[in-house]
Order: C-alpha cells, then sequence, then structure tokens
C-alpha cells in the first residue's frame, strides 16, 4: 500500500513538472508564476513544492535571470519606467533585491528617450503643441516621470528641427508657445 502511495505522488510530480514545462515552453516564467499556474490546475501544495524544486534543479526556473529577460525584453519593445518595471515584476512575483538587480543603472532619461522614438512617425506633420501634448502624454503613460518626460521631448525637439526642418507642421507657428 505504501509503495502504491510513493508511485502515485512520483506520478503526480512528474504531471506536474510536465504542465509546468508546457507552460515555460512559451516564454521563461518567475517560480510564482509557475506555482500560480499549478495552482490553478488543482495540484496539491505538496506535489507543487517538489515540481518546483526539481525544474530549480533541472535549471528551468530562475528568477534572476527571469527578471533579467524581463527588463531586457521591455527595453527593447515596450521601454517602461522603472517604476512600471518594478511593479510588473513585482506582479509576477519576484522579489525587491533580485528586481533592483535586474533594473540595473540604465537611467530613466534614455528609456524615455527610446521610448519616444518609438512614436515619431505618428506624430509627424503636428504642430509643436500637439507634438508636446502627446509625446508628454504617451510617456507618462509608460511611467515617466513629468520632469524625465520634460526633458526628452525638449531634446527629441531639438534634435528634430536639426535634423529634419520640415518635421513640424509650421502652419499655426504664430499660435505656438
Amino acid at each position: 500500500e505504501a509503495e502504491i502511495v510513493a508511485l502515485r505522488d512520483a506520478d503526480a510530480v512528474v504531471q506536474a513538472v510536465n504542465i509546468a514545462a508546457h507552460f515555460l515552453s512559451y516564454r521563461p516564467r518567475s517560480e510564482q508564476e509557475v506555482r500560480r499556474n499549478l495552482t490553478e490546475k488543482e495540484t496539491p501544495a505538496a506535489i507543487i513544492d517538489v515540481a518546483i524544486e526539481r525544474l530549480n534543479g533541472l535549471g528551468y526556473l530562475d528568477d534572476a535571470a527571469f527578471a533579467r529577460y524581463w527588463v531586457d525584453n521591455r527595453n527593447q519593445f515596450k521601454p517602461l519606467s522603472h517604476r512600471a518595471l518594478r511593479q510588473e515584476m513585482r506582479q509576477k512575483g519576484l522579489s525587491d533585491t533580485v528586481i533592483a538587480e535586474a533594473l540595473g543603472d540604465q537611467s530613466e532619461s534614455d528609456l524615455a528617450y527610446k521610448a519616444a522614438t518609438t512614436q515619431l512617425r505618428k506624430f509627424r506633420n503636428r504642430t509643436l503643441r500637439e507634438f508636446k501634448t502627446k509625446m508628454n502624454a504617451f510617456l507618462q503613460r509608460r511611467g515617466f516621470s513629468y520632469s524625465t518626460t520634460q526633458d526628452v521631448v525638449a531634446r527629441l525637439i531639438e534634435t528634430l528641427e536639426a535634423d529634419d526642418p520640415d518635421y513640424f507642421n509650421r502652419d499655426d507657428e504664430l499660435n505656438e508657445d
């Protein structure tokens, strides 16, 4: 009887590891995300603990590596402020020390500038006032502070006017600041 129980438990662990591995096959995940997924699949807590331990041993789960992946991915495809990134990673169950290590020393201003450059094509032929308003709003939605957005928008305007004098719509130039 004890052997049967041990075999059932071993099988349950293998099933939990397989479910977690399938979940991890789409993209890296934090340990907390894997725990949540296994809990949603009605896996007992004791089985989850053993499965997580096994996944850690196999190198499939590493919160520090996941945090670095998340920050790199966001910086490349959807730059966010450190505050917004920190919030996202907390929701994924990462500790503050892991988050701080992953965020490193990248400047908020550089992240905001990179985010802003993704929108330049969309804001072409706007008046200077419209450009400032829309770009500030966009950057603030991404979690950047008011002072950072002001600096980045001023830097962008200076660069755009130097590189492409026809970027802004000058029809309402008398009404501009």
